[in-house]
């Protein structure tokens, strides 16, 4: 159901499932990361007016921090964790992938330390949108300035095209999967998912309409 990418390592598109609604993913601090990438798999629906919120527990806190949250309209969300332990917490979700010194364990961890725990419940989604509003306001007061809006998109949203934000997503994360699921693994290197992401742009370059065209999954 549901897929994360940890920066520098493969795709891992299995979870453990807690219970119906729980899932939990358990990543080594090693070799150091600063980002995660939470998504829907391709095909997935979510129950009816239902979301996803994604935590994370970073030893030796028994903590789990809400980070934010994925569903309808907003299938993949990339979140910042490296700060987690500190006061800046804040920092979460912004657009880039970028790694913590090579080398260096996450939060001055060694090679053994606990494991991280990446943690996805399903839940209401004006409960996941309350979570969501709280965190930002949150940072907001924090670092005195506006963050990225993290609130997610209503399916339907106008873009001012035909295709909603929803069908756009579920396409990009689709013509994703297709890609990497032709190395006939769950575990993908990163690098695959690089020379996915370098031919979807020239693709978008040479031909701006062509998810527009697709057929939807």
């Amino acid at each position: 159901m549901f897929g994360l990418i940890t920066t520098g390592r493969p795709v891992n598109a299995a979870p453990t499932q807690v219970n119906d609604t729980s899932y939990a993913f358990r990543i080594s601090p090693t070799p150091a990361f600063s980002h995660i990438v939470v998504f829907l798999l391709p095909g997935t629906t979510l129950p009816e007016g239902t979301a996803a919120s994604v935590y994370a527990q970073i030893p030796p806190s028994t903590e789990f921090k809400f980070l934010g949250g994925v569903g309808p309209g907003k299938e993949s969300a990339i979140f910042r964790v490296g700060g987690l332990k500190g006061g800046s917490d804040a920092e979460a979700d912004a657009d880039l992938m970028i790694d913590s010194t090579p080398g260096t364990p996450m939060n001055g961890s060694t090679s053994g330390s606990p494991e991280i725990v990446v943690g996805i419940s399903v839940e209401p989604a004006a409960q996941v949108e309350a979570q969501m509003l709280t965190l930002q306001q949150s940072r907001t007061s924090t670092t005195g300035t506006s963050t990225p809006c993290t609130a997610l998109v209503k399916a339907g949203t106008s873009t001012g095209s035909s295709v909603t934000t929803k069908v756009l997503a579920q396409r990009i994360i689709g013509n994703a999967f297709n890609f990497l699921a032709s190395f006939g693994s769950d575990v993908v290197p990163l690098k695959a998912f690089q020379e996915w992401w370098t031919k979807f742009e020239k693709r978008v370059e040479l031909d701006p309409g062509f998810l527009e065209r697709e057929a939807g999954n």
